[in-house]
């Protein structure tokens, strides 16, 4: 099975919408709607106007995971919306971590040395994916001023690159 990953944009967004939020609210009972995300409807504007980035990697032509990242000062990213399909998810396909590796060569070619993310607890194999990445914890106090939050995010990581 061929994964490919590239960067896609607003022309991708119902694909985007059908992968997120079906792994958000219904497999993770996430308390979250497409009205709290408004980023996924305009993806060139929240993503790609400040320097970020949105990929996307496809398994025959279906979009089975996704990575973006928001660049919100000069050598600093908040990553965002790291999904994989259940079914293409594990070291098999190694989706997640091809993902990850995308958008930190990216990010190194691009002269960003810092990743920052938000995440929610119930998100426990994520959690454990980025500290096997060497993501380190963090507290929310600890975050650069302009980092940009999301609502009903509670726990923290930071990786220096």
């Amino acid at each position: 099975m061929e994964v490919q990953i590239a960067q896609i944009k607003n022309e991708a967004a119902a694909a985007i919408i059908d992968l997120v939020l079906p792994i958000q609210q219904i497999e993770f009972k996430v308390a979250i709607t497409l009205s709290d995300q408004p980023d996924l409807l305009d993806i060139d504007n929240v993503y790609y106007k400040s320097g970020g980035a949105f990929w996307g990697a496809k398994v025959e032509g279906k979009l089975v995971g996704t990575i973006a990242m928001i660049k919100f000062d000069k050598n600093s990213v908040a990553l965002r919306k790291m999904f994989v399909n259940k079914t293409f998810r594990g070291k098999e396909l190694g989706i997640a971590q091809r993902l990850l590796e995308n958008l930190i060569l990216h990010c190194k070619s691009n002269g960003i040395d810092h990743l920052y993310l938000g995440t929610v607890p119930v998100l426990q194999a994520a959690l454990r994916f980025y500290e096997r990445n060497g993501f380190q914890k963090m507290e929310k106090s600890a975050l650069p001023a302009h980092f940009p939050l999301m609502g009903g995010d509670s726990v923290f990581y930071q990786l220096a690159l």
